[in-house]
């Protein structure tokens, strides 16, 4: 049943659970800022009237944890409590860009510290829930932390041409997590969850610079290919880890290599190097043969409704091609402050809010629609 109904629901919602440190060295906790903490059971309840039962959640590491070794899950279990009252799904973030204060990628102590909260995690899971099936991410975008925390020196370990160490340094954790959690739940399902993108030369570029963006391409698959064993085969990486396989799509994954300039999406005269996700999708698919989610998408302010509409037909096209996608997640499906300045909403979700009224819940109606639009053009191809 599970590559046929995995979710239940192909749509589904992500909430912003980042706990991590920022750029100035404070702590983020998302799911207080939103207020989502506060209003689970609402916020779940505002869901299946969009028909939306499968949510993306996370443990917020370095609140559950609170000494080496020692865990609190009672606010997990809220969480939990709250799904169990609406029917609602949930895929378990443990590691969300947070890491407890007293630990890095790079610390000795990190990969021992990070299997056993997994461990702890999916035995207090089994044991909560029995036989509910657990879903777990346990490391979400290890190449973008890598590179904010490991190259651009903005979170936790705050270094520069440190990225290459902090990811492999995730990566032989994530796999370590992930025989753990088998270990203790045979069943449970393993989801990636890594940025796709698209890096080109420049419309002058020497073939030098052709290579470059062509290598800078590649380097995106960098953490799922030392998962599924494809590359340091020493960390133990093997396909079978791998259930599947999410992918994180916005409006500026695509870019120029020398420059870092943006490609546009929405032009009348589009670039022709922007590519469609479904030509992504496609590209993943190939090299991985796993079933692929979308697992997190959105555009801020007035164009969400404009992006969800290509999000839609471009996952058609995926559908047609005979890939596989079981899911496309709203993600943040409520509105989110800015990490680094939490005065600036993003207004990239279904439900608006403000640094006037941070747990505000106002339906952005262009988006319900057009929301609700992409549903119906999907659903033919499911």
């Amino acid at each position: 049943m599970k590559d046929i109904y995995p979710f239940r629901s192909f749509w589904m919602a992500g909430y912003e659970c980042s706990d991590q440190l920022n750029h100035y060295g404070n702590r983020v906790d998302l799911l207080t800022e939103t207020g989502h903490i506060a209003q689970l059971k609402e916020d779940y309840q505002r869901l299946l009237g969009m028909g939306i039962y499968t949510v993306r959640e996370g443990i917020r590491w370095s609140h559950i944890e609170t000494k080496p070794y020692e865990y609190d899950f009672s606010t997990v279990a809220l969480m939990i409590d709250a799904a169990r009252a609406t029917g609602v799904q949930q895929i378990w973030d443990i590691c969300h860009f947070g890491y407890p204060v007293d630990l890095s990628p790079l610390h000795p102590h990190f990969l021992m510290r990070f299997v056993d909260v997994c461990s702890a995690f999916a035995t207090f899971y089994k044991n909560y829930c029995p036989g509910q099936q657990l879903i777990v991410t346990p490391i979400n975008e290890v190449g973008f932390i890598s590179w904010l925390g490991g190259d651009h020196a903005s979170t936790t370990p705050y270094a520069r041409g440190m990225g290459w160490n902090v990811k492999y340094a995730l990566i032989r954790a994530y796999i370590q997590a992930i025989k753990a959690i088998k270990e203790i739940d045979p069943e449970a399902w393993i989801m990636t969850t890594e940025p796709i993108v698209n890096i080109v030369p420049a419309l002058d570029a020497t073939m030098e610079m052709v290579m470059q963006a062509k290598q800078d391409h590649d380097f995106q698959y960098q953490a799922t290919d030392m998962l599924t064993g494809k590359i340091c085969p020493e960390l133990g990486g093997a396909p079978e880890l791998i259930d599947y396989l999410g992918f994180n799509f916005y409006y500026n994954n695509q870019w120029v290599a020398s420059d870092f300039s943006g490609l546009p999406w929405a032009n009348l005269d589009p670039d022709p190097r922007w590519r469609g996700l479904s030509a992504l999708f496609e590209e993943a698919y190939l090299r991985y043969g796993k079933p692929i989610v979308l697992t997190e998408t959105s555009h801020p302010g007035e164009h969400r409704p404009n992006w969800i509409e290509l999000i839609a037909k471009e996952c058609v096209k995926t559908l047609k091609l005979g890939i596989p996608l079981k899911g496309i997640c709203l993600y943040p499906i409520i509105d989110r402050p800015d990490w680094d300045h939490l005065h600036y909403w993003h207004h990239s979700g279904l439900w608006d809010a403000d640094a006037l009224n941070p747990h505000a819940r106002n339906l952005y109606l262009p988006y319900a629609e057009a929301i609700e639009k992409a549903m119906t053009l999907v659903e033919p191809y499911l």
